[in-house]
């Protein structure tokens, strides 16, 4: 059974974190578009990104994670920001009392596919797999966390990552 994921940003019904783990997305652009994913835990639209692994850097967590939910190669080329507001945790609700509810820590890379003609698909993570036209972001159903970083992503100067 795959867990639901719920995001909650400073709500008192939010259980409280039990885990951290480090975490990459990255923010691929290409001719005004950039690469989103429906995932399939929950429907929102979020860019490509997951928990990194034992023996890999942030950054090639982010080129794995973008593989294996996309279908795309990419190079990290940048730093969108990163997101570890003790207030945003997401819960993976398997229906048990020792659900996993981590706090947020996630750092988005900015990214380029290294073949831009090569097809997105979707995986078991990814319900659709779309380069979305940035001003039709905001008609995408999405957490406010990932709309946060979506908009820093678009709207800070390159070179001038959120740090929060």
């Amino acid at each position: 059974m795959t867990a639901r994921r719920r995001d909650y940003y400073d709500d008192p019904a939010a259980p409280p974190a039990n885990s951290i783990k480090p975490s990459a997305s990255a923010y691929v652009t290409h001719e005004g578009r950039v690469l989103l994913i429906e995932r399939t835990d929950n429907g929102n639209w979020t860019m490509p990104g997951g928990a990194m692994d034992a023996g890999e850097s942030l950054p090639a967590c982010a080129v794995r994670e973008t593989r294996e939910e996309s279908g795309l190669d990419v190079e990290v080329d940048g730093l969108v920001g990163t997101y570890t507001d003790p207030l945003h945790v997401i819960h993976y609700d398997h229906g048990r009392p020792d659900d996993e509810v981590r706090q947020e820590f996630t750092v988005v890379f900015r990214a380029h596919p290294l073949d831009p003609s090569q097809a997105p698909s979707t995986s078991d993570e990814s319900r659709r797999v779309q380069w979305v036209a940035l001003d039709d972001v905001d008609e995408l159903e999405m957490d406010d966390s990932q709309r946060m970083r979506l908009e820093h992503a678009r709207r800070r100067p390159v070179g001038e990552p959120w740090l929060g």
